[in-house]
């Protein structure tokens, strides 16, 4: 860590204030880092191209996240996914920038992340409805309530709902209260004609 910022830290622990993670972006080489499994952003190529172009002209402005695992020893993506990408598949960038990407480091379980990954897409454009899906259902796995998944990822209920039902999982449900319309033990008495 670098001088400033524990300078930086120290005045902002007198004054009990929060420090965000931008004012420590740390120079990390990419082969210690790596993707999530769980980013359900997509990027169009003529964006991707359009991002490279970006980048060639102007650098990096915006350092990735990333989350470091240190029974690894690897930093894994938060957000950012797709400058990480552009460092990889463009020769004349990963040369200029020695094979190193900016990133911001957050310290949040794995839950806190999937939600962190969603703000920071959802408030950029679109992602994927398939791996949005998938986010959903491991959430829930997890043992995150649905009223967690609403606050944290900024969703509404209706949308929720219909990310379980693309899922097909049952067990996404199984905990719900449904009407007696859908008791199968139920009689149901018909009038004669």
């Amino acid at each position: 860590m670098s001088l400033l910022m524990e300078q930086l830290k120290e005045k902002n622990k007198e004054l009990d204030r929060y420090i965000s993670p931008v004012y420590n972006v740390q120079r990390i080489h990419n082969s210690k880092i790596r993707a999530n499994a769980y980013n359900p952003n997509a990027v169009a190529p003529p964006e991707m191209a359009l991002l490279e172009m970006s980048i060639w002209e102007d650098g990096y402005t915006m350092p990735a996240v990333v989350f470091y695992l240190p029974d690894e020893d690897i930093y894994e993506i938060v957000d950012g996914y797709h400058r990480y990408t552009t460092l990889m598949t463009s020769k004349r960038i990963f040369e200029r920038e020695e094979g190193y990407l900016p990133c911001c480091v957050l310290n949040k379980d794995v839950s806190n992340r999937m939600a962190s990954t969603i703000r920071h897409n959802r408030a950029r454009g679109s992602h994927s409805i398939e791996l949005m899906s998938n986010i959903v259902a491991e959430l829930t796995k997890s043992g995150m309530s649905d009223a967690w998944i609403l606050k944290h990822i900024g969703m509404d209920a209706d949308e929720l709902l219909r990310l379980k039902q693309i899922t097909g999982i049952a067990d996404l449900f199984k905990d719900k209260e449904f009407s007696a319309a859908w008791d199968d033990k139920k009689e149901v008495k018909h009038e004669e004609e």
